[in-house]
């Protein structure tokens, strides 16, 4: 899944980067309003983790022009202020979840995750196919009986090819969702992370080329 972080504390913004990149999510940053809502009317992000108090352009300003822009991002809203007022007014301008300041880290990455889910086509806890299955909430991929040390792209990249149940996801959507705003469209990364991806899962193939469209998993596997 692709975030977008917007959060005036930048150091607590990097922070929470960094720990949601060890969590296979592909993260951006934006350290106020204005960057903020650039960023994520130009970019397609599953969830906006949205700091209420920014600067140059209010969070509920962010939120509210996102939201009349129709984009698909859920909002997860961060503030200070954690009255019942407070909250019902975040919500009640668009925002699809709310978490008050401090907070755990871990309740964090389970709201991200919730929100993901809430937004696409129901999925099972544990994909499974063959003798092949990923854990996303764990973080665990077991094949044969194997468990399977992978890096946090190699699982992003079967997470995402495995959600898809059979379809064909191109090199250009794995960049996308799997890697941040600051990878290079030309770059090999996607074909060297598929690359170490099937060395790691073994034989039979698990993951099948598809002539000039894309990756998708075998069936079969």
């Amino acid at each position: 899944m692709r975030v977008l972080v917007v959060e005036d504390d930048a150091e607590l913004a990097e922070v929470v980067g960094a720990g949601l990149r060890r969590h296979a999510m592909a993260v951006d940053i934006a350290i106020d309003g204005p960057s903020g809502l650039e960023r994520a009317l130009v970019n397609a992000y599953d969830v906006v983790v949205l700091d209420r108090d920014l600067p140059g352009l209010h969070g509920d300003d962010v939120c509210e022009r996102l939201v009349a822009a129709k984009r698909p991002c859920r909002v997860l809203m961060l503030t200070a202020a954690s009255t019942i007022d407070d909250r019902v007014e975040g919500l009640t301008l668009g925002a699809d979840d709310y978490l008050p300041k401090p907070f755990a880290f871990k309740e964090l990455v389970a709201r991200i995750q919730a929100l993901v889910r809430r937004s696409q086509p129901a999925l099972p806890p544990v994909l499974s196919t063959g003798s092949l299955s990923l854990d996303p909430a764990r973080r665990r991929v077991v094949r044969s009986g194997r468990t399977l040390d992978l890096g946090p792209k190699e699982f992003a990249v079967l997470e995402l090819l495995m959600a898809a149940r059979g379809r064909v996801v191109s090199a250009e959507e794995l960049l996308e969702r799997v890697w941040d705003e600051a990878a290079d469209p030309f770059t090999t990364a996607v074909k060297v992370t598929v690359s170490r991806l099937r060395r790691k899962l073994g034989e039979p193939p698990v993951i099948e080329t598809v002539s000039q469209a894309g990756y998708r998993i075998e069936e079969s596997a």
